[in-house]
């Protein structure tokens, strides 16, 4: 009996979709970030789901990336029923996501790392804001503080900074225990914060950090000199 053969009967037109299609990919994510050393990208698709435009898989590998300021050591994505604008693509186009895709993904972030992305206004302005929440009456007079150097102990940040009040600048330490209470809240107990050598707070119940409900992380592990996070975000359009 004669079967049909599913697959399309020229090779070479789908090695060239294939490359095309992971050349558009590469370059979104290169335009994704300011600086990047190493990319691998892993696409899953039989050659009917490449010429469809849907592509059931891909993985993503890369290291040393660094976006809006964070320097991210480590990264390690998988996204999967990826709808794009393939013929437009084929025309010379740029890559387009015809729906949302969730991506899965761990992210590794060294403590030297860590350091480097204190001058990032995304990180400073976070830790600004937890400094606020935990010491309101103490931040309404101050500029923000100017973060210096970030440690990571067993479940534990230790951040070191200056701190300016009306009167003049001291510098000012936070130890912060974080365990991750759920997929968009974490618990900040274990509190210390000096000024200068005063100690201004020291709390040992929890106190709660919520995230938003556009976070979905799984797992988020403090270990000396690493952080290791693992989640999901949504990418659009």
């Amino acid at each position: 009996m004669h079967q049909e053969n599913s697959s399309p009967k020229n090779p070479q037109k789908i090695r060239i979709i294939s490359n095309v299609l992971k050349t558009a990919l590469s370059l979104w994510l290169r335009s994704q970030v300011s600086q990047i050393s190493q990319l691998d990208v892993e696409i899953q698709a039989s050659d009917r789901q490449l010429l469809s435009g849907r592509i059931p898989g891909v993985s993503i590998f890369a290291t040393h990336a660094i976006y809006q300021g964070l320097h991210l050591t480590q990264i390690l994505l998988k996204a999967e029923n990826i709808r794009i604008n393939i013929g437009a693509l084929l025309k010379g186009q740029p890559l387009r996501l015809l729906e949302t895709v969730p991506v899965l993904g761990e992210v590794i972030l060294n403590e030297e790392d860590l350091n480097d992305s204190l001058s990032s206004e995304l990180l400073a302005t976070a830790l600004n804001d937890l400094l606020i929440k935990l010491l309101p009456e103490h931040s309404q007079n101050s500029k923000p503080t100017t973060w210096q150097t970030i440690s990571l102990a067993k479940n534990k940040l230790i951040l070191c900074g200056i701190h300016t009040d009306v009167t003049n600048p001291t510098t000012i330490e936070m130890s912060v225990s974080l365990e991750l209470l759920s997929a968009h809240e974490l618990q900040l107990s274990q509190i210390q914060i000096k000024h200068g050598t005063a100690m201004l707070t020291e709390v040992n119940q929890g106190q709660y950090l919520d995230l938003g409900s556009d976070v979905d992380i799984q797992e988020l592990t403090l270990i000396p000199g690493k952080l290791v996070c693992h989640g999901r975000i949504n990418v659009n359009p």
